[in-house]
């Protein structure tokens, strides 16, 4: 159940347990599962404590210089609604103005929407593969086609696909796995916006 696009459900992609089971992996810790067929199911998840001592937030912010991207508009799209809400508060938190969409269909109305308002997006962050839907590689090709400076950023859980690999040559500027962290979100989109 662990495994990524496994799914129980008739419409859905199964990224959720995927993606837990990542972010708790990276963390150093551990997730298991009981079920039982008519009675339910239990996750159990063990973290490690940490003894840092956390930084309160008003120090948080402080240490967070935010003028370098406060008017910065990025465009999330992602077929997750899980991954498209963990990404717009992790960016939104960093200063950027977010706006997500959920398949490369939408992704290209926004994006050409945006352009033809006057106020572009400075960056795309796109979901590689979508179930059912139109994924990064196809719209990556179609805002290329609208703004060919367009500046987008392929996304994927399968860092050893050909695309992930080989970015550039499908016209992305850089790319991010999931599941997200903060820190390289930031590192990404630095490098890609020049900041």
């Amino acid at each position: 159940i662990f495994d990524p696009y496994f799914t129980t459900k008739q419409a859905g992609s199964g990224l959720g347990l995927a993606t837990t089971y990542s972010i708790v992996n990276r963390h150093g810790g551990h997730i298991s599962v009981e079920s039982a067929l008519g009675k339910g199911t239990v996750f159990t998840l063990h973290l490690p404590a940490s003894e840092a001592r956390r930084q309160p937030e008003a120090e948080q912010a402080k240490a967070q210089p935010l003028s370098t991207v406060q008017n910065t508009r990025i465009l999330v799209m992602d077929d997750e609604e899980m991954i498209r809400d963990i990404a717009s508060q992790m960016l939104k938190k960093s200063g950027y103005e977010v706006q997500t969409a959920e398949h490369g269909k939408q992704a290209i109305e926004m994006y050409s929407q945006a352009l033809d308002s006057g106020a572009p997006f400075d960056a795309v962050i796109m979901d590689l593969t979508i179930p059912g839907g139109m994924g990064g590689e196809a719209a990556i090709q179609e805002i290329l086609a609208l703004d060919p400076k367009a500046r987008c950023i392929v996304s994927s859980g399968y860092a050893d696909d050909r695309i992930m690999s080989n970015y550039t040559e499908y016209g992305f500027k850089d790319i991010v796995s999931k599941p997200y962290a903060m820190g390289q979100l930031q590192e990404v989109l630095s490098r890609v916006l020049g900041k």
